[in-house]
């Protein structure tokens, strides 16, 4: 069997394969806004870095992301 490619029948199944793809991908997220922060030499503070990690609204981190690149600090995302 491949990975990526199984249905799952059962509504219990659909329900918790979907929330665990939707934590991962705001997990992803989260980590890259933290690279693109660092990369750009922008100091993240615990209390940041638990802010983004912890959030799971991908609309919220995506809309970080984009501000990402902007910013003078990490606290200016929360703005």
């Amino acid at each position: 069997m491949r990975t990526g490619t199984y249905e799952y029948k059962s509504d219990f199944a659909r329900k918790y394969f979907s929330a665990g793809e939707a934590r991962g991908e705001a997990k992803g997220e989260a980590r890259a806004l933290l690279l693109v922060l660092r990369a750009r030499g922008i100091p993240v503070s615990a209390e940041v870095e638990a802010r983004v990690m912890g959030c799971t609204d991908l609309g919220r981190l995506s809309a970080w992301v984009e501000r990402a690149p902007f910013v003078e600090t990490a606290e200016e995302l929360f703005e």
